[in-house]
């Protein structure tokens, strides 16, 4: 039986692929902060006849961060998809804004990532199977904040990955939504407008698409035609252009927490 570790898996993406690969066929990890969201998420795959495991860490916390690691470095029960899912943004500013809040994004956006891909790639490698799907956000190739900047380097490092992995029978991807429809705006006291849907993604849709683009051997999963319409003007705009549209959002994002 194979085993899928997934961080942030209690809710909104991160429990969109528990699910979805627990009815592939998978056993799970499932690892998140909240202890009683995670026991809940845990009885409902093990009714479904899931075995699962549950991990309580918070992924900012280096020492909880090392257990998860180490499950990933064993060989004797070992992990074949690792999904880097965890994440939150923040409503600020940069500049005059609480620099630990900006410091604690990077702490979980970027760090997990890097140290848990280089715990889980080598056994993946010497197995010669295997896939790390890393999820990023479209925010990646635009310049908004702190967390487009973080998620930047998630889709960068995932593409450098699928490259140094080329021919082993590993994969990396990035997916990078937009706008899902989860707790995760609420979570970051962002308010924005839900009624267009154009711009909306379901959580289901948004894995359906990962995983298929996955099969396809793709580095980098867009959901939604709208948002490939939108990355693909991102690599053909001017710098200037892409810094008057980040100028923009941040106006209006300003003006509805007035």
């Amino acid at each position: 039986m194979s085993t899928a570790l997934v961080t942030g898996a209690t809710s909104g993406i991160g429990l969109g692929f528990a699910r979805r690969l627990a009815s592939d066929g998978y056993d799970l990890v499932v690892v998140a902060r909240d202890e009683k969201r995670l026991d809940a998420l845990a009885g409902e795959l093990r009714a479904a006849g899931v075995g699962t495991e549950v991990i309580v860490a918070d992924l900012g916390d280096r020492q909880q961060l090392a257990g998860v690691e180490e499950r990933l470095r064993d060989r004797e029960h070992p992990v074949n998809v690792l999904v880097n899912n965890a994440g939150f943004s923040i409503n600020q500013r940069f500049v005059g804004g609480d620099v630990e809040a900006e410091q604690s994004l990077i702490d979980v956006m970027v760090t997990p990532v890097m140290r848990l891909c280089h715990a889980a790639l080598p056994g993946m490698v010497e197995r010669k199977h295997g896939a790390v799907i890393n999820v990023s956000s479209v925010a990646s190739f635009l310049p908004f904040s702190t967390y487009s900047a973080s998620k930047s380097w998630v889709t960068f490092f995932t593409q450098s990955l699928a490259t140094e992995l080329e021919a082993t029978g590993v994969r990396a991807m990035a997916v990078c939504p937009g706008f899902v429809r989860t707790e995760f705006h609420e979570r970051a006291g962002i308010d924005i407008d839900r009624s267009n849907d154009t711009w909306w993604l379901e959580v289901d849709d948004v894995v359906r698409q990962a995983m298929d683009d996955l099969r396809r051997g793709k580095a980098i999963s867009v959901p939604g035609s709208a948002y490939r319409a939108l990355v693909a003007g991102t690599h053909l705009l001017p710098r200037d252009a892409l810094r008057r549209a980040a100028r923009f959002r941040r106006s209006r994002l300003a003006g509805r927490r007035q």
